[in-house]
C-alpha cells in the first residue's frame, strides 16, 4: 500500500481457501486488498486526513479485474463465494478501481517471486530500498 508515493503498508498470507482457477485466486486477493486499503482508510480519517479521492488497486489478472467491476455473474464464476463480491460493492461507490497492470510491472513480485538480477535491481529502486554497503 502506497500513501502518495510512499509505502506504508506490505503483507503477504497464504489464501485460507483452494481457488479453482488463477481467475478465482486473484479475485481473492483483490478482495484481501480491498478490506485492507478500508481498514487504512479508516484509520486515515481518524488521524484527519482526507482520503477523498478513489484508492487504485492494480491486478495482473485480467479476469479478476473485469469480474470485480462487472456485476453480472457469470457461468464461469458462479463458483466464486457470494461473500467475496463485496468488493463489487466498493468499485461501484467509487472508492476503490481496479486496474489491469502487466506483470512486468507488478512491484509486488520483488517480495513474492524468484527475479533475474536486472528486475529485482529495478523493483528494488522502485520501492526505494538500497543495497547494503559492501564490506
Amino acid at each position: 500500500m502506497y500513501l502518495d508515493s510512499t509505502p506504508i503498508s506490505w503483507k503477504s498470507v497464504k489464501q485460507r481457501t483452494v481457488a479453482r482457477s488463477s481467475t478465482e485466486a486473484e479475485y481473492k486477493a483483490l478482495v484481501d486488498g480491498t478490506a485492507e486499503i478500508l481498514w487504512i482508510r479508516s484509520l486515515l480519517a481518524e488521524l484527519w486526513i482526507s482520503t477523498s479521492s478513489m484508492t487504485m488497486l492494480w491486478c495482473d489478472n485480467l479476469g479478476a479485474t473485469f469480474l470485480s467491476a462487472n456485476p453480472v455473474f457469470h457461468a464461469r464464476t458462479k463458483h466464486v463465494e457470494v461473500d467475496y463480491h463485496f468488493i463489487r460493492d466498493r468499485v461501484a461507490k467509487r472508492e476503490i478501481q481496479v486496474r489491469f497492470i502487466s506483470s512486468k510491472d507488478q512491484l509486488a513480485d520483488v517480495l513474492t517471486k524468484p527475479l533475474p538480477p536486472v528486475s529485482f535491481a529495478y523493483f528494488r529502486s522502485k520501492l526505494r530500498v538500497e543495497s547494503p554497503p559492501s564490506a
